[in-house]
């Protein structure tokens, strides 16, 4: 029997998008899958839509918070909840490819890797690409991923059994994500590229992970605060995250 992936996403406030995420997920080529859905206390109606796709299809599982506590506290419990070898991420908002995990699954299988990630597109409210993410870096390690996030969230994949258990996230404002990779890297020696296109990350008007400024605040308490970095590789790295940054947002 082929292995379960857990794909874990965090609902707030996501009306407009969530049917379409949704949807990108039961389109997938691979059918083994589980959709554990957090609402983190929507109050727009997105969480009626999700209801509805949980009551006909029993691969979705819906969890509702009793109150906003941010987006590592959903992830998380979706992940305490979770049953899959296999673990991944999709935002309420980003949408995946049909391809994207049974690609992803094949490369993990046929190379042995145990942390991958791929390429992506860059969409507005409206869903038209502005721009495309193909990582330029085969391979990443955890001094890597300290000078930049060369990995997107949505495409992420983590094999559990090979990890040897599952893992959290740090209940930060943002960079979770970069955070827990971190974390993922201490254990395991590289994250590994399937260097095609394979999902699509939504820009939404007003987004924090826009806002330059902020993200060079979040980015010095990830350095400090998480990582525990002293004052010299804190400014070391942030050199790099600069740079990366300009090139980033210059696709």
């Amino acid at each position: 029997m082929s292995d379960l992936i857990s794909i874990i996403t965090p609902l707030y406030n996501s009306k407009q998008h969530i049917l379409d995420t949704i949807q990108s997920v039961q389109y997938q080529t691979y059918a083994n899958w589980e959709l554990i859905i957090i609402d983190d206390a929507s109050n727009d109606g997105s969480v009626k839509v999700a209801e509805s796709f949980s009551t006909q299809d029993k691969r979705i599982k819906l969890i509702k918070l009793d109150s906003n506590k941010g987006p590592a506290v959903a992830r998380n419990k979706g992940i305490k909840e979770c049953s899959g070898r296999y673990i991944a991420f999709l935002d309420s908002d980003d949408l995946w490819y049909a391809e994207k995990l049974n690609k992803q699954l094949n490369f993990m299988k046929k190379n042995h890797y145990a942390f991958t990630y791929t390429g992506f597109e860059k969409i507005n409210e409206a869903g038209e690409v502005i721009g495309t993410v193909l990582p330029y870096k085969e391979e990443v390690s955890y001094y890597d991923l300290l000078k930049s996030n060369h990995i997107g969230c949505l495409t992420v994949m983590i094999d559990l059994k090979i990890l040897g258990h599952k893992m959290y996230m740090t209940d930060i404002k943002k960079r979770q994500d970069q955070g827990l990779w971190l974390d993922v890297l201490k254990q395991l020696d590289k994250a590994y590229c399937l260097n095609e296109i394979l999902g699509q990350y939504r820009i939404r008007e007003g987004s924090i992970s826009i806002n330059k400024i902020a993200n060079i605040k979040y980015q010095w308490e990830l350095y400090r605060d998480i990582e525990k970095l002293n004052l010299f590789k804190s400014f070391y790295y942030m050199t790099f995250y600069a740079f990366y940054g300009m090139r980033k947002y210059s696709n």
